[in-house]
């Protein structure tokens, strides 16, 4: 079994996730992002990757943008939860759990 395809499978399901939660606590911008995700080796991603993601959601409405002045640089894009994205994350976060129980009750089995 070619493991890094079984990572990059795994790892694609939980980035939606991962980037609702970093959300969910302040707004913020998509490098921001990228080098928030960039702490954990396995969640790393790139611009490439993060934005087509923040424009879906925005899309579904699970997100809202705005722009903001920075004290150091161009002004920048950032991304909040809306409503529906709440309501989103607190799912993802309740089956996230289930899942993460079941595992836990497999190991020992």
């Amino acid at each position: 079994m070619d493991m890094s395809e079984w990572i990059s499978q795994v790892r694609r399901g939980l980035l939606e996730y991962c980037i609702l939660q970093l959300i969910s606590s302040q707004p913020r911008y998509g490098y921001e992002l990228v080098t928030a995700l960039g702490q954990w080796e396995v969640l790393a991603v790139n611009e490439g990757t993060l934005y087509p993601l923040l424009r879906r959601l925005l899309k579904e409405n699970y997100l809202e943008a705005f722009w903001k002045e920075s004290e150091t640089g161009p002004r920048r894009k950032y991304y909040s939860l809306t409503p529906p994205g709440r309501e989103l994350l607190a799912s993802m976060t309740e089956e996230w759990s289930k899942v993460v129980g079941a595992i836990g009750q497999i190991q020992l089995y």
